[in-house]
């Protein structure tokens, strides 16, 4: 049987139909698509910026559209998701606990988040933490105070905020809801009590299998190279895998323009032949977060999507390219741009410092159209009553160079 070829374009629409992303959500978003969506995507990165919607709100808002931010605290707190070091700090389906506790149970294995030398330092206090979880109940680090004042960062963490994150690596402890996303944790035994090591404990081998199923199935359509990162695996024996899969049925060969030879996942067989004529459309356009799947893999986004992307809100001001957290922008099916933005909360004002468009995007009445909904939609959601524009391309928004009001939905 002929290996099914396709255009570049027909890959990067089944993997945004994979996504979430590839159409503009059909109906209002209900509380129970929180969790679907974080199962369609297997996890969702957390991150604390929030000079716009902190990063997990915002990727939730580009597949669902208007949604109330509270429902993912929610679903935390009724226990259908939680939090462990997956891709990087993500949340997940609770039901995933099995492919992450074999992490929970070697923590020396996981870098700079987990120091045995402070645990084992610390023993006693961390030993009486324990014993006052066990007696008063579930805590925050701001519970504590810190023993003396100084600069901020990492390295000036307060001692219980340190045992807190050492003990949540360990799987001693798990994050059952958030306050001012401030992590709430409580004894891993008294959240999971149904759950035994003894009997239900995966090998390394058996979580790393299943969680590359769930890369497989979250990417779409993939080159074997990229099914690594989703989880941040390291050594994967990709060959054999690739070989189990195909002998199984559950991924298909194809051949991509410029891309090469390519894996399927099954779960898009039935858009496939609509992607191999040129009829699998795009039609959603979205403001995407910098940790958003479909971009957190930099190399991934550059082959697939010609998007050469890195966030610099970690690089000296002087030395950055495009601006501190700038936010991809998805126009039916490619990243055509991206924007520096901060939202200023009290005065209801969206200000994009700058907008550019990436090169050999042409300005047209329907891409400035689209655009302008993805912003308007973006800014509505978080409270945003103007949209300040600064800086942008000279052809682009020409009759509203320096921002606009936002009509009422």
């Amino acid at each position: 049987m002929p290996v099914p070829e396709l255009t570049l374009a027909a890959a990067r629409h089944l993997h945004l139909a994979a996504q979430g992303l590839l159409k503009k959500p059909r109906r209002r978003a209900r509380p129970d698509d929180i969790l679907s969506a974080i199962r369609r995507m297997s996890l969702l990165q957390i991150d604390t910026i929030n000079v716009v919607a902190r990063s997990p709100y915002l990727v939730l808002f580009s597949r669902l559209g208007d949604y109330s931010p509270g429902w993912l605290d929610e679903a935390l707190n009724r226990g259908e998701l939680m939090e462990y070091w997956a891709h990087e700090a993500c949340f997940l389906p609770r039901s995933d606990f099995a492919l992450v506790r074999h992490r929970m149970l070697a923590p020396e294995n996981m870098g700079w988040k987990y120091s045995p030398e402070w645990m084992a330092t610390h023993r006693e206090e961390i030993a009486a933490l324990l014993a006052h979880i066990a007696e008063r109940g579930p805590v925050r680090s701001a519970d504590f105070e810190h023993p003396r004042n100084g600069p901020g960062g990492w390295w000036a963490w307060k001692p219980h905020k340190r045992h807190l994150e050492g003990l949540f690596t360990a799987g001693q402890l798990m994050v059952t809801g958030r306050h001012n996303f401030q992590r709430i944790y409580d004894l891993t035994a008294r959240v999971m009590p149904h759950w035994d090591d003894a009997r239900d404990l995966l090998t390394q081998d058996e979580a790393e299998a299943q969680m590359l199923r769930n890369s497989a199935r979250s990417l779409g359509i993939f080159r074997p190279q990229w099914l690594a990162d989703y989880y941040r695996l390291r050594r994967v024996d990709l060959p054999a895998l690739l070989a189990q899969w195909r002998e199984e049925g559950s991924i298909t060969a194809v051949d991509v323009a410029t891309l090469g030879p390519m894996w399927l996942h099954n779960d898009l067989l039935p858009l496939l032949e609509d992607a191999r004529r040129g009829r699998l459309t795009a039609t959603h356009s979205a403001v995407l977060s910098p940790f958003d799947p479909v971009v957190w893999d930099r190399r991934r986004a550059q082959e697939l999507f010609d998007f050469r992307y890195r966030l610099e809100c970690y690089t000296p001001a002087a030395k950055r390219e495009y601006g501190y957290f700038v936010l991809p922008l998805l126009y039916r099916g490619r990243l055509v741009g991206r924007m520096d933005s901060k939202l200023h909360r009290q005065t209801g004002v969206l200000e994009i410092f700058a907008l550019y468009l990436e090169e050999g995007v042409r300005v047209s009445a329907a891409l400035e159209q689209g655009l302008r909904l993805a912003l308007d939609d973006f800014a509505r959601w978080q409270g945003a009553v103007r949209i300040q524009l600064n800086r942008r391309p000279d052809a682009l928004f020409r009759a509203s160079a320096g921002g606009w009001e936002i009509d009422a939905p």
